[in-house]
């Protein structure tokens, strides 16, 4: 038997593979973007009482009222948008499966879906199981700005979606208002929907976050991704959640009904419990966050390294022209193997042949104690070939 040609071509995903060279070798793990520290007690205790209390049958398809409604609340406070929690907000297994759920709604086969490349790598998966094409508009780091012209050449008569990941993972870029207009004009312009994966939106350390629903003409066209894995460090629970207009809703709907059908229970009501946190629990995650990211910063360009800005997410993108190796991949394998610290190469998230060849991705989403042992391993690196 053979794999049908939707996933032939599919390998092993480079987080996987990066965290099992990490395991082999004893290396600090700065590859998979998964904190090493636990969730809030409250979250959790929440989910536990629900265990208690018999709430561990089948939840409501589309989501617990519980926590639906909360989720709404919490979108009209961050952008403006007000959603109906029974027609316009969907809870999935993750915000990775509500997207590939919306693609496959949304899409046929002979539509073409627009990606800011570098893109999350579970985009360009969801575009190809759903039979569409794939088309890139790329951002150059190290500044990875999206320029009218890159978004222009990307988008034809046959746009179906534009996905925006705001912050942005890889880059930790956080878009300004004038690039996500520009996204905003096209997709009005083509009558296209966008779909904004925005799970990072709390992680941000320059400008604020801002929502691509929340421009003229957006709300009736844009689904917005959330997660309680990024903001409550609880990335194995898998829940997430997806609001925008009643008709994109039902159709990610009908999917997502015979993709996992529900999400359990309990930790619905733990994901319930989280959005109620108050301002100070965001407050200290932003500012330990800053504080990681710094860390790593510096660490990075005492190794020789050439880190680029981190506006957002948990994420420091480096480039490595310095030392003397051909592409990313041969690069994140030797920091892997014989520094012991392991990074992702990002040309696993271009569809351009060539691209994310200069540089290397490292997450910040650790302890510091565990980033301080990192950077005492990088500083190896003062000791490796140097170009010229």
């Amino acid at each position: 038997m053979r794999p049908g040609p939707r996933v032939a071509t599919f390998g092993t995903n480079v987080f996987t593979e990066m965290t099992r060279l990490a395991n082999e070798h004893g290396a600090v793990n700065l590859a998979q973007g998964f904190p090493d520290f636990d969730g809030p007690e409250f979250v959790k205790e929440a989910a536990k009482r629900a265990i208690d209390a018999g709430q561990n049958q089948y939840a409501p398809m589309a989501g617990l009222p519980a926590l639906t409604s909360r989720v709404a609340r919490e979108v009209a406070a961050r952008t403006g948008v007000a959603r109906d929690p029974a027609s316009e907000v969907l809870v999935g297994c993750g915000a990775t499966e509500l997207l590939f759920d919306a693609v496959l709604a949304l899409t046929a086969p002979g539509d073409e879906v627009v990606l800011l490349e570098p893109f999350y790598d579970s985009y360009l998966a969801a575009v190809r199981l759903a039979g569409a094409t794939p088309r890139v508009a790329r951002l150059s780091p190290p500044g990875f700005e999206l320029t009218k012209e890159a978004l222009s050449a990307a988008v034809s008569e046959r746009t179906r979606l534009i996905v925006v990941n705001q912050p942005h993972n890889p880059s930790g870029r956080v878009f300004t208002r004038d690039e996500l207009e520009l996204v905003a004009s096209e997709a009005r312009l083509r009558d296209v929907a966008c779909l904004s994966d925005e799970v990072y939106d709390r992680l941000v350390y320059a400008r604020p976050h801002l929502s691509i629903s929340s421009l003229a003409g957006m709300a009736d066209r844009t689904l917005v991704f959330g997660s309680l894995s990024k903001t409550y460090s609880l990335t194995g629970w898998r829940v997430g959640w997806v609001t925008g207009p009643r008709e994109l809703i039902a159709a990610t709907r009908a999917a997502h009904q015979f993709v996992t059908f529900t999400v359990p229970a309990p930790l619905q009501h733990g994901a319930a419990a989280a959005l109620d946190a108050p301002a100070s629990y965001y407050e200290q995650l932003v500012a330990e966050y800053r504080a990681r990211r710094d860390l790593l910063i510096d660490a990075l360009a005492l190794a020789g390294l050439e880190p680029f800005a981190c506006d957002g997410a948990y994420f420091v993108c480096a480039g490595f022209s310095r030392f003397a190796f051909d592409d990313d991949v041969a690069f994140a394998r030797f920091l892997t193997t014989e520094i012991g610290v392991a990074a992702i190469p990002p040309s696993a998230f271009h569809l351009t042949p060539g691209g994310g060849r200069s540089y290397v991705r490292f997450t910040f989403a650790k302890q510091l104690a565990t980033l301080e042992r990192a950077r005492d391993r990088l500083r190896a690196l003062a000791g490796v070939a140097t170009r010229g």
